[in-house]
């Protein structure tokens, strides 16, 4: 399953899981979902289960994050959560993948958030 989910895309190129692929497999036994947008952003709702560390906050908060176990990234539209993709594989996270087109594709998709 978390093949399917992670792929094997190119060391170069950050990967990206869309929303059916998360939503078909969720919850995945452990998988760390990390949101990495703003505090009023998590407000209005996340992804039930999602670690909170604002992307500005990730490099000095890593270590609250497993590097052995697979990390799913997520932001409001997908760039940032890219972004959290790079600094976390740069930090020696093996397995690390975005959420594509963030919360926004979330919602649109019509998938459960927590407030």
């Amino acid at each position: 399953m978390l093949q399917k989910l992670f792929g094997r895309g190119e060391r170069s190129k950050p990967r990206e899981v869309d929303v059916a692929r998360l939503a078909r497999d969720r919850p995945i036994p452990g998988v760390q979902v990390v949101d990495v947008r703003e505090p009023d952003e998590w407000r209005g709702g996340h992804l039930s289960g999602a670690i909170h560390i604002p992307l500005g906050e990730l490099v000095l908060r890593q270590s609250e994050l497993d590097p052995e176990r697979p990390v799913v990234t997520v932001c409001r539209s997908g760039t940032r959560s890219l972004k959290a993709v790079q600094l976390l594989t740069q930090a020696g996270f093996p397995t690390v993948t975005s959420l594509a087109g963030g919360m926004l594709a979330w919602q649109d998709a019509k998938q459960p958030v927590e407030r």
